[in-house]
């Protein structure tokens, strides 16, 4: 069976998460208003932040990745973070929004880029 589209990038997010220490919660977290790609632990906060990350990734150059982050793209990533909170058997932990934007040449890591 194929990867469907993206889990490469996906997997390579992660792995660069790893090695900055995080720890992942889960991946594809699927909620009624959309997937959150990657959950983490941000280990150089205190307490830890419960990180939400979004994975964009593009081969061509008509938009980077970063731009595909659209208003109606924001809402239901924000919805789907809180039906996680109100799924979730543990206390709601402070919260960040990343975006893991890849490119062929880079991966860049934005905090807090997901208004």
């Amino acid at each position: 069976m194929a990867k469907r589209p993206g889990t490469y990038s996906e997997d390579q997010a992660a792995r660069y998460l790893l090695n900055l220490g995080y720890t992942i919660v889960t991946r594809r977290h699927r909620t009624p208003s959309g997937e959150i790609d990657i959950i983490a632990l941000d280990p150089s906060t205190s307490p830890n932040t419960l990180v939400f990350v979004e994975v964009k990734s593009r081969t061509n150059t008509a938009l980077t990745p970063e731009e595909t982050i659209t208003p109606l793209k924001s809402r239901r990533f924000h919805a789907a973070v809180a039906e996680y909170f109100s799924q979730a058997d543990q206390p709601e932990l402070p919260a960040r929004y990343d975006l893991i934007a890849i490119t062929p040449n880079r991966l860049t890591h934005h905090k807090d880029a997901i208004p």
